[in-house]
């Protein structure tokens, strides 16, 4: 089969897909409500509990972990925790006879509490301020963080409210006080946003209605999809939050490109039922490219090695495609329904705007200014990337009126920011005289505190003992403390974990698979783009475009979340590193939104200029027809990423402001300043491709050509 007939069966499938939904518009809308009402159910009787853990298989602290569960059960090593800090009222000390009755009773309810598997007891521990006035009880549970109900939580708040009432402070940290994240009515800011400008773009309410609709509905069957798989597989609390972004934002866009190009369909004097089904057969076609690269670039998440990435990855991916099914079946269903409803009063005026056409000119005078303008703005906003550490969440990243900050801080004041991120250094092949030598080996280094006697399991031959640092657990002291400890192991089997231990393994393995993500990305944008634009010089530019809009993305989010830049504006309230595992998601993401400006933009650039037209004018004329739904689309996403900087999480607001700065980069700096900027400046050489590549590459019509140039369903029926 020859490539001229292969694109034209792919144009055909997506036309007669469109036709068909649009005539079986009451069955094709019967068959999405019964998927949604049936994945709903599943929701709510099979929905599972979701972690908030973040492991990865093979790091050193997690086999730790794992050999002391097999070997040294009773260390409650891997099992959920509370760290309860305890303050005396001013001018008076826990070691007073009423205070220390309290906080001993206060010790002994807490070991009553479901689930808790030990309480310590600050004056036997020793965790007790050298003033007197906090003292700090460790919680250990038998199960994991994820495990614990609401019912449980409240039997770790509850005796600490009633030792509030008898006078003393009390606050709780540590990973078994924290529930899930939750998605809030802020976050519908976006969408309410995102109607405005679909109003104003379409000039019609029916027109601005149906891309929020079948959004909704897709983001609706995502959601609900998620939370029914989640009964059979553990997934990480953050996983429908990803899925619900990204399902917002590219449904509405989809459903956008396809609408707006259903309306010119309409203006040219096509019936609705053919211009539904020539929109899907165009539009469309550029939709399931568009939707295929983010998928692609989530479900790459999987490369990387890291379990709970992939999984999120893979649930934002299903999400995007229902968003993609839907927008090429339900949409031209839901035009059945609408007719020629969708033009409204000023569409016609609207489809003589010129003001894309004017930015165009304007860029293509100025071309060498512009160019060297927008690098230079996107080197400048990067330059906060260079000091970017990475971390994972702990209690002192958390709101500075949260009882878990509020504990943070206790910690830290009376007894020192080490003692919030103890280190458990595990010997498996522990004998008395090398758990001793190993013991005072690790006392003499710098950055120690304090470091406990060892203890030994019931057969001898594992030893466990506890090292506080002397600074707190996201440092950089703590983090090379962590690298001497396991340099010292002296020719013993010597492992270091616990929760500060494993944040520093996770965080070091996101960074290190940083690069090998965005080298697998790079090279599958550029292959691609060159099998859509047919061209070595496009593919190019646009994936050195999108990295700069990654690493502008990343200098911002540096200011903001690690430097504290805007914070009052924004609603951040704390600062700290950048959580580990943003780097990639953004780099993922943001390379799947970008691609689909990229497509739907200069796809009509080259369709212009392999028509004859001047490789100056086709820039011109490609950028009339693109910039208006481009435009519409990149404000739809940033104002729903933007909706979720709302959020009280700080790991969604991070992902949140990350996304919508990075579209916005992307889209009106990248891809509507500096592409239209080369694009003139290379002028045709910007379409050069060797011949023997011509011949090689596979032809692939994402603007639906073979469509247009048929007078439709009869001379498809041929082929």
């Amino acid at each position: 089969m020859d490539d001229g007939i292969g694109v034209a069966l792919v144009a055909a499938l997506l036309y007669r897909l469109a036709r068909f939904s649009f005539r079986s518009r009451r069955l094709v809308t019967a068959v999405w409500a019964a998927v949604l009402i049936v994945l709903g159910l599943g929701a709510v009787i099979l929905s599972g509990r979701m972690t908030n853990d973040v492991t990865i298989p093979g790091t050193e602290s997690q086999q730790a972990i794992d050999h002391l569960k097999e070997r040294f059960p009773q260390a409650s090593v891997g099992g959920a925790t509370a760290r309860v800090a305890i303050e005396a009222p001013a001018g008076q000390k826990l070691t007073d006879p009423a205070n220390k009755a309290d906080l001993e009773r206060l010790v002994n309810t807490l070991e009553t509490a479901s689930k808790v598997r030990m309480v310590t007891d600050p004056f036997q521990t020793g965790t007790v301020s050298p003033d007197g006035r906090v003292a700090l009880a460790q919680v250990s549970y038998a199960v994991q963080a994820a495990e614990l109900t609401e019912t449980d939580r409240a039997g770790l708040t509850a005796p600490a409210e009633t030792a509030r009432h008898a006078g003393l402070t009390v606050e709780v940290g540590g990973d078994a006080i924290q529930g899930m994240p939750e998605v809030g009515g802020t976050e519908g800011i976006g969408v309410i946003i995102a109607a405005i400008v679909l109003t104003v773009t379409f000039g019609s309410l029916i027109a601005a209605g149906l891309p929020l609709l079948t959004a909704l509905i897709g983001v609706g069957v995502g959601m609900a999809g998620i939370m029914t798989v989640s009964r059979f597989i553990e997934l990480n609390s953050n996983t429908p939050i990803l899925a619900l972004m990204l399902g917002l934002a590219v449904g509405i866009d989809y459903a956008l490109f396809i609408v707006s190009r259903y309306r010119h369909e309409l203006n040219e004097g096509y019936e609705p039922e053919e211009a539904a089904a020539r929109s899907v057969g165009t539009a469309g076609s550029a939709v399931v490219f568009a939707g295929l690269t983010v998928i692609i670039a989530l479900v790459g998440l999987t490369v990387v090695g890291i379990p709970f990435l992939g999984q999120m990855g893979i649930a934002a991916a299903a999400t995007v495609a229902v968003a993609v099914l839907i927008a090429l079946t339900l949409l031209p269903a839901v035009l059945g329904f609408a007719g020629p409803k969708v033009l409204g009063k000023h569409a016609k005026k609207q489809a003589k705007t010129t003001d894309g056409e004017r930015w165009a000119r304007f860029v293509a005078r100025h071309r060498i200014p512009v160019v060297l303008a927008g690098v230079a703005g996107l080197l400048i906003v990067a330059i906060p990337a260079l000091s970017m550490q990475l971390g994972l969440p702990n209690d002192a990243t958390a709101a500075p009126d949260s009882t878990q900050r509020k504990a943070y801080d206790i910690v830290t004041e009376g007894l020192g920011p080490g003692v919030n991120g103890p280190l458990i250094v595990v010997i498996s092949d522990a004998t008395p005289e090398s758990t001793t030598a190993a013991n005072n080996r690790i006392s003499r280094l710098t950055d120690v505190a304090a470091v406990t006697p060892p203890q030994f399991n019931a057969q001898g031959d594992t030893a466990m003992f506890t090292v506080i640092p002397k600074s707190g657990p996201s440092s950089e002291q703590t983090e090379k403390l962590v690298g001497d400890i396991r340099a010292h192991a002296g020719g013993t089997q010597l492992a270091v974990t616990g929760q500060t231990a494993l944040q520093i393994d996770i965080s070091e393995k996101l960074a290190d698979a940083m690069v090998p993500y965005l080298i697998f990305i790079v090279g599958l944008a550029f292959l691609l783009l060159m099998l859509v634009f047919r061209s070595l010089i496009v593919p190019l530019k646009a994936t050195l475009g999108f990295l700069g809009s990654v690493i502008a993305t990343f200098g911002a989010v540096v200011a903001v979340f690690q430097w504290g830049w805007l914070n009052d504006l924004l609603g951040v309230k704390s600062t700290a590193p950048i959580m580990s595992m943003l780097p990639i998601l953004l780099i993922g993401v943001l390379f799947g939104l970008a691609m689909d400006y990229q497509v739907f933009l200069v796809t009509r650039m080259r369709e212009e200029h392999v028509h004859g037209a001047q490789a100056q004018q086709a820039m011109v004329t490609g950028f009339r027809h693109g910039s208006r739904v481009v435009v519409a689309a990149a404000l739809i996403m940033i104002s729903v990423f933007a909706g979720f900087v709302l959020s009280d999480t700080t790991l969604i607001q991070s992902i949140g402001f990350a996304l919508a700065f990075g579209v916005a980069v992307d889209a009106f700096v990248v891809r509507m300043t500096i592409v239209p900027a080369v694009m003139s400046l290379l002028g045709a050489k910007a379409w050069w491709l060797p011949r023997w590549l011509d011949r090689v590459l596979p032809n692939v019509d994402v603007e639906g050509e073979k469509v247009t140039k048929r007078p439709a369903e009869k001379e498809l029926e041929t082929v």
